[in-house]
């Protein structure tokens, strides 16, 4: 029988007993490090205090509510953070879809009745002569196109009405038809009308004192002429307003320019005439903002009343009626979440999942929010206790990270 060597046979079994203390040891690590496992996936919180985690089960030192389950696959992915029901009823979740809406807005002001400037007219005289009858005679008094305002005796309107005259009489003359013309055209200078020059014709005569009548309609604001009176040209004798159309001049704050355009319709209610409402247009916008107030003057213009309600003087508020997207996504305004530099909302997706998403947001108004990017319409948007499921889900986040660094 022969005798193997001592040196082979020792190495040999102490390579048997590494393999079989390999296998245990391993077998070891492998059971401890599914202990470990198990203990970190599973931690415990409270469904009134979502920032409370604990790694076994037990009551709440808050409020003393029993503590429900937490685990590692409920942290937030691609399908969102998973809520335990019991969690989801006790914080009272509800949801609204993202809707196309349109948002409108209404920008509120003080303003002022003014006259309307292009309805404001003086009447001057043009020719040197004596007032002699005065038809429109005291302020306040209304006139109309074409209504008489005085007769007036001017010589010098005597001799234009001879000088017509003649040549109306030797109109079958060569060069008579350029000389009428301008003889008629003088006349009309001096505010004699075409009703007038027939007459002239035919009467054959000139007239003493011609009659002036109005070329505007208005109320007489002004009137600086008395029976009697000589005139110059250039001298004022009437100022007519026309009150059937007036503008409203309002004060918008800065942070409402933008809601403000050439055409929009607006409200205009006065404190004189309670539960009546006018409406006006907006007809002006000022290029420069007054810099003592901070404010911008906006013209509307709106018809009066055929009694004239509204007056010049008094004071008005205006509400503009602007629209600021006619299809808008939107999501009810207590859904946003602005937490730093990031805008917010919490998307329910189904199943007790939840997503919190970065989104860009718009035009508020009316209690929602205009989303340019980040949610579609139909969505289901969380809009209660939303904060609460963003903070729970970035906090497992970051507690499983430190438990799997502490176990590494």
């Amino acid at each position: 029988m022969r005798t193997l060597p001592i040196r082979p046979l020792v190495l040999a079994v102490f390579a048997l007993c590494a393999g079989v203390t390999t296998f245990a040891l391993d077998g070891c690590f492998k059971k401890e490090a599914a202990q470990t496992e198990t203990k970190k996936e599973t931690l415990y919180t409270c469904p009134m205090h979502p920032t409370y985690l604990s790694h076994e089960p037990g009551k709440c030192p808050i409020c003393g509510m029993t503590l429900v389950p937490v685990r590692k696959n409920n942290v937030e992915n691609e399908t969102g953070v998973k809520i335990d029901p019991a969690m989801i009823q006790s914080i009272g979740v509800q949801t609204e879809k993202a809707a196309l809406r349109t948002l409108s807005r209404d920008v509120r002001a003080t303003a002022t009745i003014m006259p309307d400037e292009r309805r404001i007219s003086i009447i001057t005289t043009k020719v040197m002569g004596y007032v002699e009858k005065l038809f429109v005679d005291y302020t306040g008094q209304p006139v109309k196109v074409g209504q008489p305002l005085y007769s007036l005796y001017s010589p010098d309107l005597v001799s234009a009405q001879a000088e017509y005259l003649q040549v109306f009489k030797n109109a079958d003359s060569k060069d008579s038809g350029q000389l009428l013309r301008s003889a008629r055209k003088r006349l009309m200078n001096w505010d004699i009308t075409d009703e007038q020059v027939v007459e002239l014709e035919k009467r054959g005569t000139p007239e003493r004192a011609l009659t002036i009548v109005s070329p505007a309609k208005g109320l007489v604001a002004e009137k600086t002429v008395s029976n009697g009176q000589t005139v110059e040209p250039g001298m004022q004798l009437y100022k007519l307003i026309d009150y059937s159309h007036v503008w409203v001049e309002a004060a918008i704050y800065q942070q409402d320019i933008p809601l403000v355009n050439i055409g929009q319709k607006a409200t205009i209610d006065l404190d004189y005439y309670p539960g009546e409402h006018f409406t006006g247009t907006v007809t002006y916008i000022a290029p420069e903002l007054n810099m003592d107030s901070r404010t911008l003057k906006v013209r509307l213009e709106t018809s009066n009343t055929p009694t004239l309600k509204i007056k010049p003087g008094m004071n008005a508020s205006i509400t503009i009626h602007s629209i600021l997207n006619e299809k808008a996504v939107t999501v009810p305004d207590q859904a946003i979440i602005h937490s730093g530099l990031r805008t917010l909302v919490v998307i329910a997706k189904g199943g007790g999942y939840f997503q919190p998403r970065e989104i860009k947001i718009g035009w508020t108004a009316g209690g929602y929010t205009e989303v340019s990017s980040g949610v579609g319409e139909g969505e289901d948007i969380v809009v209660s206790s939303q904060f609460l499921i963003d903070s729970e889900s970035n906090l497992k986040v970051a507690v499983m990270k430190m438990s799997d660094k502490k176990t590494e």
